[in-house]
């Protein structure tokens, strides 16, 4: 439990439901933040504090430890709060089933520095313990066949580790996970990736990628447009039994 979340609510009164009350969230998810890992939104942080009269801090130490960029971090607590997310990824492994190795790769060509680096492949780890905890959201990923035969500065070993880590990743319960094989030719993926959440009020939001800082798109006629999108691009992928033997078929090749 986080003993500092629970005192103040003990101190102040307060319990789950007289909390997402004052909060505007359901009950479920006020009770979720006196968990350890489980930080409010934050649009509802500083709210949760004042009602509680304690500061933001002090109630979640790890707001400032966290390293991911600052514009990603909506996203990030996004994740936390989700029942499901359905991902597409055209050119990478999807960060959620990444290693660490992989994780490093794909930063090689940014302008960071090594302590940089090593801050965002710690924040890109940490984020796949929602896939870990209890009552984990449903993922359910996409990936295009090319981003499992492109390899990482030609370091074939590290591209058969990572294969290997998502052959065992589609075992999970949790985890659904289709490729789109090469044979399809064009479809609607490739105009670049994205990721949809369905919140526990059943309520989606979106991330769309880019080269640019992503976006986090929420206005129902944007996220009907990728809800469409996304049944386009599952009816060009293989079947879960078919994708899981071309991932091991590939992770072998890169042995």
């Amino acid at each position: 439990m986080n003993h500092a979340v629970v005192e103040a609510m003990a101190a102040t009164g307060q319990t789950a439901d007289s909390l997402a009350a004052q909060i505007g969230v359901d009950p479920k998810t006020a009770a979720k933040w006196a968990n350890p890992g489980r930080i409010p939104q934050t649009r509802h942080r500083a709210q949760v504090a004042s009602v509680l009269g304690r500061e933001v801090e002090h109630l979640w130490p790890d707001v400032l430890k966290r390293r991911e960029p600052e514009w990603f971090r909506r996203w990030v607590d996004v994740e936390r709060e989700a029942v499901a997310l359905r991902a597409f990824q055209l050119a990478w492994v999807p960060g959620l089933l990444q290693t660490e190795a992989y994780a490093r790769a794909t930063l090689a060509w940014e302008a960071l520095t090594p302590s940089e680096v090593d801050d965002l492949v710690s924040a890109r780890m940490a984020r796949q313990a929602i896939l870990t905890r209890e009552r984990a959201p449903l993922l359910i990923a996409i990936v295009d066949e090319s981003a499992l035969r492109r390899t990482a500065a030609d370091d074939r070993a590290l591209m058969a580790e990572q294969l290997h880590h998502l052959a065992t990743c589609a075992a999970m319960p949790s985890i659904q996970l289709y490729v789109v094989p090469s044979s399809a030719g064009i479809y609607p993926g490739l105009g670049g990736p994205f990721i949809v959440a369905e919140m526990p009020d059943g309520t989606r939001l979106a991330h769309v990628d880019s080269q640019a800082p992503a976006q986090i798109l929420q206005r129902t006629e944007n996220i009907a447009t990728l809800e469409r999108r996304w049944e386009c691009v599952r009816g060009e992928a293989l079947s879960r039994a078919q994708s899981l033997e071309l991932i091991r078929e590939a992770a072998t090749s890169w042995t």
